[in-house]
Protein backbone atom coordinates (compact mmCIF):
# COMPACT_ATOMS: atom_id res chain seq x y z
CA UNK A 1 0.00 0.00 0.00
CA UNK A 2 2.78 2.47 0.84
CA UNK A 3 5.43 3.82 -1.53
CA UNK A 4 8.77 2.17 -0.86
CA UNK A 5 12.43 2.85 -1.50
CA UNK A 6 13.56 -0.17 0.48
CA UNK A 7 12.77 -3.77 -0.39
CA UNK A 8 10.41 -5.66 1.95
CA UNK A 9 11.50 -8.93 3.49
CA UNK A 10 10.23 -12.27 2.22
CA UNK A 11 7.09 -12.18 4.38
CA UNK A 12 6.81 -8.40 4.69
CA UNK A 13 6.31 -8.98 8.41
CA UNK A 14 8.09 -8.46 11.72
CA UNK A 15 8.92 -12.18 11.62
CA UNK A 16 11.35 -11.52 8.76
CA UNK A 17 13.73 -10.59 11.58
CA UNK A 18 15.36 -13.94 12.46
CA UNK A 19 14.16 -15.44 15.72
CA UNK A 20 11.11 -13.21 16.21
CA UNK A 21 7.82 -15.03 16.82
CA UNK A 22 4.22 -13.76 16.89
CA UNK A 23 1.10 -15.35 18.37
CA UNK A 24 -2.54 -14.21 18.35
CA UNK A 25 -5.47 -15.22 20.52
CA UNK A 26 -8.77 -13.83 19.21
CA UNK A 27 -11.89 -13.54 21.39
CA UNK A 28 -14.89 -13.12 19.05
CA UNK A 29 -17.87 -14.51 20.91
CA UNK A 30 -21.61 -13.80 20.99
CA UNK A 31 -22.73 -10.22 20.49
CA UNK A 32 -20.41 -8.52 22.97
CA UNK A 33 -16.88 -9.95 23.04
CA UNK A 34 -14.53 -8.54 20.39
CA UNK A 35 -11.04 -8.47 21.86
CA UNK A 36 -7.82 -10.47 22.08
CA UNK A 37 -4.09 -10.51 22.65
CA UNK A 38 -1.01 -10.51 20.44
CA UNK A 39 2.34 -11.82 21.67
CA UNK A 40 5.74 -10.82 20.24
CA UNK A 41 8.67 -12.98 21.36
CA UNK A 42 12.11 -11.45 20.59
CA UNK A 43 14.06 -14.70 20.18
CA UNK A 44 13.72 -18.44 20.58
CA UNK A 45 15.76 -18.66 23.77
CA UNK A 46 15.12 -17.60 27.35
CA UNK A 47 14.56 -13.85 27.04
CA UNK A 48 14.97 -13.26 30.77
CA UNK A 49 18.41 -14.87 30.74
CA UNK A 50 19.44 -13.37 27.39
CA UNK A 51 17.95 -9.91 27.51
CA UNK A 52 17.83 -7.73 24.40
CA UNK A 53 18.63 -4.02 24.18
CA UNK A 54 15.48 -1.98 23.74
CA UNK A 55 14.00 1.49 24.00
CA UNK A 56 10.58 3.08 24.15
CA UNK A 57 9.45 6.18 22.28
CA UNK A 58 6.39 8.07 23.53
CA UNK A 59 4.85 10.82 21.41
CA UNK A 60 1.70 11.35 23.51
CA UNK A 61 1.42 9.38 26.71
CA UNK A 62 -2.35 9.03 27.11
CA UNK A 63 -2.21 5.28 27.70
CA UNK A 64 -0.85 2.42 29.71
CA UNK A 65 2.48 0.78 28.81
CA UNK A 66 3.55 -1.63 31.55
CA UNK A 67 7.29 -1.99 32.05
CA UNK A 68 8.12 1.37 30.51
CA UNK A 69 10.14 2.84 33.40
CA UNK A 70 12.54 -0.10 33.62
CA UNK A 71 13.00 -0.08 29.83
CA UNK A 72 13.86 3.61 30.10
CA UNK A 73 16.24 3.02 33.00
CA UNK A 74 18.09 -0.10 31.83
CA UNK A 75 17.66 0.02 28.05
CA UNK A 76 16.57 -3.60 27.72
CA UNK A 77 13.62 -5.98 27.78
CA UNK A 78 13.67 -9.33 29.53
CA UNK A 79 10.27 -10.76 28.59
CA UNK A 80 8.07 -11.18 25.54
CA UNK A 81 5.74 -8.28 24.68
CA UNK A 82 1.95 -8.56 24.91
CA UNK A 83 -0.57 -6.23 23.25
CA UNK A 84 -4.16 -6.29 24.47
CA UNK A 85 -7.01 -4.02 25.62
CA UNK A 86 -6.83 -1.29 28.26
CA UNK A 87 -8.46 -3.16 31.14
CA UNK A 88 -6.50 -6.35 30.45
CA UNK A 89 -3.01 -4.95 31.10
CA UNK A 90 -2.91 -6.42 34.61
CA UNK A 91 -3.81 -9.87 33.30
CA UNK A 92 -1.11 -9.46 30.67
CA UNK A 93 1.47 -8.87 33.38
CA UNK A 94 0.29 -11.99 35.21
CA UNK A 95 0.47 -14.07 32.02
CA UNK A 96 4.04 -12.96 31.31
CA UNK A 97 5.00 -13.62 34.93
CA UNK A 98 3.68 -17.19 34.75
CA UNK A 99 5.23 -17.81 31.33
CA UNK A 100 8.67 -16.50 32.29
CA UNK A 101 8.88 -18.03 35.76
CA UNK A 102 8.02 -21.45 34.32
CA UNK A 103 10.92 -21.44 31.85
CA UNK A 104 13.88 -23.71 32.62
CA UNK A 105 16.69 -21.66 34.10
CA UNK A 106 14.35 -19.22 35.83
CA UNK A 107 13.72 -21.28 38.98
CA UNK A 108 15.30 -18.64 41.26
CA UNK A 109 13.87 -15.55 39.57
CA UNK A 110 12.04 -13.32 42.06
CA UNK A 111 11.57 -10.14 40.00
CA UNK A 112 10.95 -9.45 36.33
CA UNK A 113 9.74 -6.60 34.12
CA UNK A 114 6.70 -7.66 32.11
CA UNK A 115 6.07 -5.54 28.99
CA UNK A 116 2.42 -4.98 28.05
CA UNK A 117 0.93 -2.38 25.70
CA UNK A 118 -2.74 -1.59 25.13
CA UNK A 119 -5.38 0.25 23.19
CA UNK A 120 -9.03 0.71 24.17
CA UNK A 121 -11.40 -1.52 22.16
CA UNK A 122 -14.59 -0.56 24.03
CA UNK A 123 -16.25 0.75 20.84
CA UNK A 124 -16.80 -2.86 19.78
CA UNK A 125 -16.10 -4.89 22.90
CA UNK A 126 -17.54 -5.37 26.38
CA UNK A 127 -14.21 -4.33 27.83
CA UNK A 128 -15.46 -4.86 31.41
CA UNK A 129 -16.01 -8.58 30.79
CA UNK A 130 -12.42 -9.53 31.80
CA UNK A 131 -11.37 -10.97 28.47
CA UNK A 132 -8.89 -12.08 27.36
CA UNK A 133 -8.16 -14.14 30.43
CA UNK A 134 -4.70 -14.94 31.74
CA UNK A 135 -4.99 -18.44 30.26
CA UNK A 136 -5.91 -16.99 26.87
CA UNK A 137 -2.86 -14.75 27.01
CA UNK A 138 -0.71 -17.74 27.89
CA UNK A 139 -2.12 -19.49 24.83
CA UNK A 140 -0.97 -16.61 22.61
CA UNK A 141 2.53 -16.91 24.07
CA UNK A 142 2.54 -20.69 23.71
CA UNK A 143 1.47 -20.58 20.05
CA UNK A 144 3.79 -17.76 18.98
CA UNK A 145 5.74 -18.83 15.91
CA UNK A 146 7.88 -17.54 13.07
CA UNK A 147 6.44 -17.27 9.57
CA UNK A 148 3.46 -15.35 8.14
CA UNK A 149 1.58 -13.04 10.51
CA UNK A 150 -2.20 -12.75 10.27
CA UNK A 151 -3.38 -9.14 9.98
CA UNK A 152 -6.59 -7.20 10.45
CA UNK A 153 -9.25 -7.90 13.09
CA UNK A 154 -7.28 -10.56 14.96
CA UNK A 155 -5.56 -10.81 18.33
CA UNK A 156 -5.18 -7.43 19.99
CA UNK A 157 -6.74 -5.81 16.93
CA UNK A 158 -10.05 -7.70 17.09
CA UNK A 159 -12.05 -4.76 18.42
CA UNK A 160 -9.99 -1.73 17.46
CA UNK A 161 -11.12 1.28 15.39
CA UNK A 162 -8.95 3.54 13.23
CA UNK A 163 -10.12 6.73 11.49
CA UNK A 164 -13.71 5.74 12.26
CA UNK A 165 -13.20 2.48 10.35
CA UNK A 166 -12.11 -0.97 11.42
CA UNK A 167 -8.51 -1.02 12.58
CA UNK A 168 -6.45 -3.96 13.72
CA UNK A 169 -3.05 -5.64 13.55
CA UNK A 170 -0.70 -4.80 10.69
CA UNK A 171 2.92 -5.60 9.97
CA UNK A 172 5.65 -4.86 7.45
CA UNK A 173 9.42 -5.21 7.03
CA UNK A 174 12.36 -3.77 5.11
CA UNK A 175 15.82 -4.93 4.05
CA UNK A 176 18.30 -2.14 4.72
CA UNK A 177 21.87 -1.95 3.36
CA UNK A 178 24.21 -0.36 5.89
CA UNK A 179 27.90 -0.15 5.06
CA UNK A 180 28.71 -3.63 3.71
CA UNK A 181 25.88 -5.46 5.48
CA UNK A 182 22.13 -5.79 4.91
CA UNK A 183 19.93 -5.75 7.98
CA UNK A 184 16.25 -6.52 8.44
CA UNK A 185 13.79 -4.46 10.41
CA UNK A 186 10.14 -5.21 10.95
CA UNK A 187 7.24 -3.47 12.65
CA UNK A 188 3.91 -4.69 14.02
CA UNK A 189 1.17 -2.23 14.94
CA UNK A 190 -2.09 -2.28 16.88
CA UNK A 191 -4.06 0.59 15.29
CA UNK A 192 -6.86 2.26 17.26
CA UNK A 193 -6.50 5.98 16.63
CA UNK A 194 -8.03 8.84 14.65
CA UNK A 195 -7.48 11.74 12.31
CA UNK A 196 -8.03 12.13 8.58
CA UNK A 197 -6.66 9.09 6.77
CA UNK A 198 -4.02 9.79 4.13
CA UNK A 199 -2.93 7.12 1.64
CA UNK A 200 0.06 7.82 -0.58
CA UNK A 201 -0.33 11.48 0.29
CA UNK A 202 -4.00 11.67 -0.71
CA UNK A 203 -6.97 12.13 1.57
CA UNK A 204 -9.24 9.10 1.85
CA UNK A 205 -12.81 10.33 1.53
CA UNK A 206 -15.67 8.35 3.00
CA UNK A 207 -19.04 8.03 1.24
CA UNK A 208 -21.01 7.49 4.45
CA UNK A 209 -21.79 10.79 6.20
CA UNK A 210 -21.75 9.12 9.61
CA UNK A 211 -18.26 7.79 9.00
CA UNK A 212 -16.95 11.21 7.98
CA UNK A 213 -16.91 12.08 11.68
CA UNK A 214 -13.38 10.82 12.15
CA UNK A 215 -12.28 9.85 15.61
CA UNK A 216 -9.64 12.20 16.99
CA UNK A 217 -8.66 10.34 20.13
CA UNK A 218 -7.43 6.78 20.40
CA UNK A 219 -4.11 5.00 20.55
CA UNK A 220 -1.54 3.03 18.62
CA UNK A 221 1.23 0.71 19.76
CA UNK A 222 4.10 0.02 17.36
CA UNK A 223 6.66 -2.71 18.06
CA UNK A 224 9.91 -2.71 16.07
CA UNK A 225 12.39 -5.57 15.79
CA UNK A 226 15.72 -5.50 13.98
CA UNK A 227 18.81 -7.66 13.65
CA UNK A 228 20.95 -4.56 13.25
CA UNK A 229 23.35 -4.28 16.22
CA UNK A 230 22.10 -1.11 17.88
CA UNK A 231 22.65 0.22 21.38
CA UNK A 232 19.62 1.24 23.42
CA UNK A 233 20.26 4.92 22.69
CA UNK A 234 20.04 4.42 18.94
CA UNK A 235 17.10 2.05 19.41
CA UNK A 236 15.28 4.95 21.06
CA UNK A 237 16.10 7.12 18.06
CA UNK A 238 14.85 4.32 15.81
CA UNK A 239 11.61 3.90 17.79
CA UNK A 240 10.87 7.60 17.51
CA UNK A 241 10.98 7.36 13.71
CA UNK A 242 7.76 5.33 13.92
CA UNK A 243 6.00 8.62 14.54
CA UNK A 244 7.11 9.81 11.10
CA UNK A 245 5.21 6.91 9.53
CA UNK A 246 2.28 7.55 11.87
CA UNK A 247 2.10 11.19 10.82
CA UNK A 248 2.08 10.21 7.13
CA UNK A 249 -1.21 8.39 7.67
CA UNK A 250 -2.96 11.56 8.86
CA UNK A 251 -2.97 10.86 12.59
CA UNK A 252 -4.60 13.55 14.73
CA UNK A 253 -2.00 13.12 17.54
CA UNK A 254 -4.64 14.54 19.85
CA UNK A 255 -4.80 15.14 23.59
CA UNK A 256 -6.46 11.74 24.09
CA UNK A 257 -4.11 9.68 21.95
CA UNK A 258 -1.59 7.19 23.30
CA UNK A 259 1.25 6.90 20.78
CA UNK A 260 3.91 4.35 21.76
CA UNK A 261 6.80 2.76 19.89
CA UNK A 262 9.02 0.01 21.31
CA UNK A 263 12.18 -1.04 19.46
CA UNK A 264 14.54 -3.91 20.24
CA UNK A 265 17.56 -5.56 18.62
CA UNK A 266 17.96 -9.32 18.30
CA UNK A 267 21.61 -9.17 17.18
CA UNK A 268 23.76 -11.71 19.01
CA UNK A 269 26.58 -9.19 19.36
CA UNK A 270 24.47 -6.91 21.59
CA UNK A 271 22.45 -9.51 23.49
CA UNK A 272 22.88 -9.15 27.24
CA UNK A 273 23.81 -12.65 28.32
CA UNK A 274 24.51 -13.64 31.94
CA UNK A 275 28.25 -13.65 31.24
CA UNK A 276 28.22 -10.16 29.75
CA UNK A 277 26.15 -8.78 32.60
CA UNK A 278 28.68 -9.97 35.21
CA UNK A 279 31.71 -8.09 33.93
CA UNK A 280 32.99 -5.39 31.62
CA UNK A 281 31.56 -6.27 28.23
CA UNK A 282 32.37 -5.04 24.75
CA UNK A 283 29.53 -4.65 22.25
CA UNK A 284 29.97 -4.10 18.52
CA UNK A 285 27.28 -1.63 17.50
CA UNK A 286 26.48 0.54 14.51
CA UNK A 287 27.68 4.11 14.85
CA UNK A 288 25.52 7.22 14.66
CA UNK A 289 26.86 8.10 11.23
CA UNK A 290 25.47 4.98 9.49
CA UNK A 291 22.01 4.50 11.00
CA UNK A 292 20.03 6.97 8.86
CA UNK A 293 18.95 4.30 6.30
CA UNK A 294 17.36 2.32 9.13
CA UNK A 295 15.46 5.42 10.21
CA UNK A 296 14.14 6.07 6.71
CA UNK A 297 13.19 2.44 6.14
CA UNK A 298 11.30 2.31 9.43
CA UNK A 299 9.18 5.32 8.50
CA UNK A 300 8.19 3.45 5.32
CA UNK A 301 7.51 0.18 7.13
CA UNK A 302 5.45 1.83 9.85
CA UNK A 303 3.24 3.62 7.35
CA UNK A 304 2.68 0.39 5.44
CA UNK A 305 2.00 -1.66 8.58
CA UNK A 306 -0.69 0.82 9.62
CA UNK A 307 -2.31 0.74 6.19
CA UNK A 308 -2.15 -3.06 6.23
CA UNK A 309 -3.93 -3.11 9.59
CA UNK A 310 -6.82 -1.16 8.09
CA UNK A 311 -7.06 -2.73 4.64
CA UNK A 312 -6.92 -6.28 6.03
CA UNK A 313 -9.66 -5.63 8.61
CA UNK A 314 -13.30 -6.61 8.11
CA UNK A 315 -16.57 -4.92 9.04
CA UNK A 316 -17.23 -5.89 12.64
CA UNK A 317 -20.44 -5.85 14.68
CA UNK A 318 -20.09 -5.78 18.42
CA UNK A 319 -21.03 -3.93 21.60
CA UNK A 320 -20.21 -0.36 22.57
CA UNK A 321 -19.38 -0.58 26.27
CA UNK A 322 -19.58 3.19 26.62
CA UNK A 323 -23.21 3.43 25.47
CA UNK A 324 -24.40 -0.09 26.27
CA UNK A 325 -25.71 -0.48 22.72
CA UNK A 326 -24.86 -2.66 19.72
CA UNK A 327 -22.19 -1.16 17.48
CA UNK A 328 -20.98 -1.69 13.93
CA UNK A 329 -17.70 -0.41 12.52
CA UNK A 330 -17.24 -0.77 8.78
CA UNK A 331 -14.10 -1.80 6.96
CA UNK A 332 -12.39 0.57 4.56
CA UNK A 333 -14.00 0.85 1.13
CA UNK A 334 -11.90 -0.86 -1.53
CA UNK A 335 -13.85 1.03 -4.18
CA UNK A 336 -12.67 4.34 -2.76
CA UNK A 337 -9.12 2.99 -2.62
CA UNK A 338 -9.30 2.05 -6.29
CA UNK A 339 -10.40 5.57 -7.17
CA UNK A 340 -7.44 6.94 -5.23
Amino acid sequence: MAPSRYRPGLLNAITDVPGVKVGHLTCHEGDRIRTGVTAIVPHAGNVFQEKVPAALGVFNGFGKFAGSTQIEELGEIETPVLLTNTLAVGRGIEAINRYTLAQPGNERVVSLNAVVGETNDSRLNDIRAERPTVDEMLAALATAKPGPVEEGAVGAGTGTVAFGMKGGIGTSSRQVPVSEETYTLGVLVQSNYGGALMINGRLYRLDDDDMKKHDKDGSIVMVVATDAPLCSRNLKRLAERCFGGLARTGAALSNGSGDYALAFSTAATVRRTPERRKSIAEYSVLSNDVVSPLFEALIEATEEAILNSITMAKTTRGYDAGTGKPSTVHAISLDVLRRL
